[in-house]
């Protein structure tokens, strides 16, 4: 098997990883994500400073810590940290051996930006076997630019076992084996519903590893030693992260999530088998970033009485002051009734306005909020100075043929090796969402508790949609569970998603339900003023709900 760790899972990750990873045992190959969709636009802004930027520079930072450990013990660096400019992170990677004395050959894989005078950024979500061409060129270091985050994975486990485009269910399984990893300590314990019950609370979660064979199967671990844990449960809540149907679309292979089975292999081993693949589609995925205009937000207290009449003076003084276009006004009812101090008696009022006009956005309408400090409701005052407005980014996906993109591996003599597109795609059908009537259940005693009592959850964003993936402990709980939690019942537990579409999917091999969200984050993260502008805190929110939980699923209590 070929042992795949993961150092980054966004950018801003844990910086030492790098180091505790190749200092923790024994690796060959470790993998950085730094490529969340915020991020593209993160760095569209630098290049547009500085051409010579758009990639990771935090990356660069831990490089020179730990290139000459990585080179001596033979561990090789794949990271899509090039971003928008991998060839420029490619050249600073040779400056920086040169300052210390190291002889490094780095590849990079180019093909991934696409020609839009319409937009800021616009990047195809290239597939692996670019990475690979580039290892099997002899490079100790991989920089990509846009790739799919499971590539990472992908293409070091083609290199090894020279699999090609027609190994489906290998590619799929290495697939798996990267989404697993990618988002780093996710998969052991971090964000995990149940982290009370990690041997450490979890307090910090080691970084991932996984050891990938020759037919795609794999084992997801740690480094012994480190903290968190794995098991079928936080291998599950990372398989649900981020994912729609259970065909799970790439640009190498259409991965079928319901194929996916999970076995607890010793401590802190899962094994994940039987994972089925089925040709590409026909396109590849292209994330396109824009500017969207300029933003701004400040939040009033409203503390004790008339709540409502308050927020409702605030928006007709700001209306009155600036005009109503592009202002949104949320209010969050955290006040308590008779209170005994000031915070627990208060709510918030926020506001928030989004204009292609910077000066309106700013000054003009910052100033206007805090001018009402002496001319509003009684006790009123702002938790925000007055302040410039920022720009925002609004990421919506498109689509290209797969032959539309030059995916180019540049090897580490500079020899251009074109990657062909795959010779064979599929068409892919719209996938069956089951949201019918829920199934026949037998009558049982219920007790009123939190859902989170028996099911885990694990939420996230994908443009303007969130997914939802929840998953029951034991059989006799999904059972339950893919009965009772129906796209009507979500719709009660969670107000927000009933005027929206939402399309329901069943993973028994998980145990688990997936829910996507269309539209619930707006325009996208960089854009959106929901209160959780990603939905990670949403599958936590549904667990707090408190249901008629059937007696026979809740576990005892120890005396």
């Amino acid at each position: 098997m070929i042992r795949v760790g993961n150092a980054s899972g966004f950018y801003g990750d844990r910086f030492t990883a790098w180091r505790e990873m190749l200092d923790g045992g024994e690796l060959d190959v470790l993998t950085g994500d730094y490529l969340a969709e915020l991020t593209m636009l993160i760095l569209g802004r630098d290049r547009m400073r500085d051409p010579a930027l758009g990639y990771a520079k935090t990356f660069l930072r831990q490089l020179e810590d730990c290139l000459g450990t990585a080179l001596d013990r033979g561990v090789r660096l794949v990271t899509n940290a090039g971003g928008l400019n991998p060839a420029g992170l490619a050249a600073a990677i040779r400056a920086l051996a040169g300052r210390l004395g190291l002889a490094v050959r780095v590849g990079h894989v180019e093909g991934d930006a696409l020609p839009r005078p319409d937009a800021l950024t616009a990047n195809a979500y290239l597939g692996a076997f670019g990475i690979a061409a580039c290892l099997d060129g002899g490079a100790d270091v991989v920089v990509t630019g846009r790739v799919t985050d499971a590539s990472l994975v992908v293409g070091p486990a083609i290199a090894r076992y020279g699999w090609g485009r027609d190994d489906l269910d290998a590619l799929a399984g290495a697939t798996v084996a990267g989404h697993l990893v990618e988002c780093g300590a996710q998969v052991t314990g971090g964000n995990f519903s149940f982290f009370t019950e990690l041997p450490d609370g979890g307090l910090r979660p080691g970084f991932p590893i996984a050891e990938v064979y020759a037919d795609g199967s794999c084992v997801i671990t740690k480094h012994l030693g480190t903290g968190g844990a794995v098991t079928v449960e936080t291998v599950t809540a990372q398989l649900l992260y981020e994912v729609g149907g259970p065909a799970y679309l790439g640009p190498d292979v259409v991965t079928r999530l319901d194929t996916v089975t999970l076995h607890a292999d010793g401590p802190d081993r899962v094994r994940v088998t039987g994972v089925r693949g089925t040709p590409p589609p026909e396109t590849l995925k292209v994330g396109v970033a824009n500017l969207g205009g300029f933003r701004n937000s400040m939040t009033f207290v409203l503390c004790g009485l008339d709540i409502p009449a308050k927020a409702a003076l605030v928006r007709r003084q700001v209306e009155d002051a600036v005009g109503t276009a592009g202002l949104e006004f949320v209010l969050a009812r955290t006040d308590h009734p008779d209170s005994p101090d000031t915070e627990t008696a208060s709510a918030l009022l926020h506001v928030h306005l989004r204009d292609g006009d910077r000066a309106r956005a700013g000054r003009v309408f910052s100033a206007a909020a805090v001018e009402l400090a002496l001319a509003s409701y009684p006790g009123c005052t702002l938790t925000t100075p007055p302040g410039d407005a920022t720009p925002y980014g609004v990421f919506t996906v498109d689509a290209v043929p797969q032959d539309a993109v030059a995916h180019v591996a540049v090897l580490p003599d500079g020899v251009r090796v074109p990657v062909p597109p795959p010779h064979v795609t599929q068409v892919q059908e719209p996938p069956a969402h089951q949201d019918g009537p829920p199934a026949v259940l037998p009558a049982a005693a219920t007790r009123r508790a939190p859902l989170g009592t028996v099911a885990g959850a694990r939420s996230g964003d994908k443009g303007g949609d969130a997914n939802l993936g929840v998953w029951a402990r034991d059989d006799a709980g999904y059972d339950w569970l893919r009965g009772w939690l129906t796209v009507a019942r979500l719709a009660d537990l969670l107000p927000e998603t009933a005027p929206l579409t939402v399309e329901r999917y069943e993973l028994p091999n998980l145990r688990a339900l997936n829910f996507v969200i269309r539209g619930l984050l707006g325009p996208g993260v960089a854009a959106s003023t929901r209160f959780d502008p990603q939905a990670k805190a949403l599958g936590e929110l549904l667990r707090s709900r408190v249901v008629d939980l059937p007696v026979h699923l809740i576990p005892e209590v120890p005396s």
